[in-house]
This record gives structure tokens, sequence and C-alpha cells, in this order.
């Protein structure tokens, strides 16, 4: 079997990693127990997410056993990186409840069986610390004068730090050194804007515990115009059915930006490199081939064959000027209510497109509502049946979600 470490290098995951040769040796002699850990800040993985996820899938593949851990503890918290402003603080039930929604979807990834995989919650031990047992463990081995030249925290020094998000490097660097002694984890793994806060547990161990262990962290999974994939003028695209429809989900990897078609085949799927190659250099229309492998192979990933079928049928369907089929969302909807006549506002939150009217406005506002390509110019649109074809008409919500309503 061929080494993670060539894996990961050719597929262009890996940013940093600590000793190179020597882990890229320990892979290949012995099973490498790791984690990444996943603060629950939300009650579903993103397509952020997926990037991680691929990685910790491609380590168990070549028999190493991943550690899922879950931020029930840290989370409490809210890590300072790339923030511009304090996390708002969330409660702990509300974070229970989105560690549990991780553990479900992480169940569709990664083998739990005969200790395949691990997964844990920080809440389990960052929760009932004794905080001058902590610091005298744990505190006096950091220097405030070194984190201070850490971007996390150097760049929200003018704004303002506080002492609980300043923590926040101890703690996480406490869970490498918690796993390590429980699990003999010897590899932690994030993305490229954790570099600070694995070394930090990196040195720790290495200090406290006078064993070799390793850091990597993987590119962010950004898009070829600089901005994060998985953001859209709608919001996050999620690995939930439930807040991203399969067919949604399609769409959005259906419009990747041809630039950004080989890297993503690369990074979120298992096609071998060389068809990854053989795609990412498709030109002109040829590369909507592409597009729609990648859009095809991610939605299989996530929500499975039969969900990626059914959305690869309706995204066809839509190109094809055809409206209708597939599984394009769609609602059934009594003839009386636009025979009366609904408000844009109204039917955009019925058909669950908006939470609000504030936010429906806004689209709306925007230009980012659509009914049968025409533009909705004006928010006190009313919605009747001379706005209908066939009984039936397509709504379309910025680039990518479309919802047809039919009578």
């Amino acid at each position: 079997m061929s080494n993670v470490f060539d894996v990961l290098t050719e597929r262009g995951y890996i940013d940093q990693v600590t000793y190179e040769e020597e882990l890229r040796e320990l892979f290949g002699t012995e099973p490498v127990t790791f984690y990444i850990g996943f603060d629950a800040t939300a009650d579903s993985l993103t397509l952020g997410h997926l990037l991680q996820i691929m990685v910790m899938m491609h380590m168990q593949q070549h028999g190493h056993i991943p550690i899922a851990l879950l931020g029930g503890g840290t989370t409490m918290i809210g890590d300072p990186s790339g923030k511009s402003d304090m996390r708002k603080i969330m409660t702990r039930k509300i974070i229970d409840h989105n560690a549990e929604k991780f553990k479900i979807q992480f169940s569709k990834f990664l083998d739990f069986s005969d200790g395949k995989a691990i997964m844990d919650n920080n809440a389990n031990w960052l929760l009932d610390l004794n905080f001058v047992n902590f610091m005298r463990e744990i505190g006096v081995h950091f220097s405030v004068n070194r984190m201070l030249t850490l971007d996390s925290y150097k760049n929200r020094l003018e704004q303002g730090l506080t002492f609980f998000e300043f923590s926040y490097i101890l703690m996480q660097s406490y869970d490498y050194l918690h796993l390590y002694r429980t699990y003999g984890c010897k590899l932690q793994m994030g993305g490229s804007d954790q570099w600070s806060n694995i070394l930090g547990g990196y040195e720790l161990i290495r200090k406290l515990e006078q064993d070799k262990v390793y850091a990597m962290t993987f590119k962010l999974l950004t898009t070829a115009a600089g901005t994060k994939m998985g953001k859209t003028e709608a919001g996050t695209v999620w690995l939930d059915a439930e807040k991203t429809s399969p067919y949604e989900l399609y769409q959005y990897l259906r419009n990747t930006d041809d630039r950004d078609v080989e890297k993503f085949l690369a990074l979120l799927t298992f096609l071998p490199m060389d068809e990854v190659r053989r795609l990412g250099a498709l030109e002109g229309s040829e590369i909507n081939k592409a597009k729609e492998v990648l859009a095809f192979e991610v939605t299989k990933l996530v929500h499975g064959e039969e969900e990626a079928k059914k959305a690869e049928d309706g995204s066809r369907s839509l190109f094809a000027g055809a409206n209708e089929g597939g599984s394009i969302p769609f609602t059934n909807m009594d003839r009386d209510v636009f025979e009366k006549g609904i408000g844009i506002l109204d039917l955009l939150k019925d058909l669950g497109l908006t939470k609000s009217n504030s936010e429906g406005r806004r689209l709306v506002e925007q230009g980012g509502i659509s009914i049968d390509e025409q533009k909705v110019e004006n928010t006190d649109k009313i919605v009747n049946l001379k706005d209908f074809k066939e009984d039936k008409i397509m709504i379309k919500k910025g680039k990518k979600v479309y919802h047809q309503v039919r009578i």
C-alpha cells in the first residue's frame, strides 16, 4: 500500500509539517493515531470541513487511526484565530446539541468499529479542570511575550482581546497532551490557520513527556477568487441535507470556477489523480463535464449515490431548459393563494428560501431573486396567477438555488 504522506502531498492537502521525513517514515512503519478538532459552533459541519474529513478518510484507508475530537469544551471559549471580535458565547445546551449532530455526521464518513477510529469530546476533561492546578502544570510552559506575537492574538489587540480568549491556545494544547496520554496520539492536524495552536500542544508534549510527536496543517479550502469555499450570498453550504439540500450542494459545485475544478477534484473526491488531471485539463465547454463529475462525486460522498443521481438529473434538466423534473425542489400550492395574490417576501418565507422578511428584502434589493429568469425589482411585488405559465413558476435565489412552485 502506498504511503499516505505521498497521497496527501500529491493531492495538494499539506501546507506545513514538522519533521517531514520522520513523519513519512512513521506512516510507513506503524498505525499512527492522530486527531483533528472540530468546535461545535453550529448544528452541522460545512463544506469547508469536508477537506479535513477527506484527510481523515485517506488516513484511515491507509491503516491509521483518526480521533474526531468534538470541541464541547473549547467551544465554550471560541478560537480567536481569524476573528475580528469575540465570538458570541454559546450555552452548554446548544453546544452539546451541536456536538451530537456532529457525531451523526462523522459516522457517515469514518468507520468507528473495532477501534478503527475514535470519537471524543474535550468537554469531558476541560470543563472540570482545577484552575490553579492547570496553570501550575500547563500555564507555566507558555510565554505571554511569544503568544502576543501570534497573528491570532496580535491582530486582535487593538479591538480588544479578553483573557478568556487568550487561554484558548492553552486549552487546545492540553487537548493534544490528554489525547497523547489517553490514546497514544502522536499527530495533530488542522487548517493552516491552526498552526500556532497546534504547535503549542506539540511543544507541550515534547517538554512534559520527552517524546516525539508531530504537527501538520492543510491548505484552507479557498476558491481562485480568494474566498472560502462553501460561503455564498445565501449563506453557508452545509453537509446536513435539511440545511443544504443535495440538489443545492450539487448546483453549488456544478457552478465551480473553471480555475478551481482540478484542485477541488483532487481535494474533495477519491478519483485517481490521472483522472483528476485529465478532467482538469478540459477546456471551453468541455470543462462542464468535469464540473458535473465534481458535483456528482461530492454529493454522492455526502448524501449517497441515489441522492446524487437525483440532483444530477435535476441539474441537467435545468441546464437543458426544461425547468422541471429531477430533484429540483418544488412545492405544490393552492391556486386560491395566487388568485388573491401573495407578497414575494411572504412567498419566499413560505417556501423556506428565507427565514425572515428582512432577509427576503435584502435579497430582492440586491437583485438576488428572479421569477422565471425575470429579476424581482420591488420588495412589494405581489405574485399572482399572471406570473404563472402552465401552472408553474421557477424561483431563483442567488446564482445557484432554484425552487419551483406548482398549482
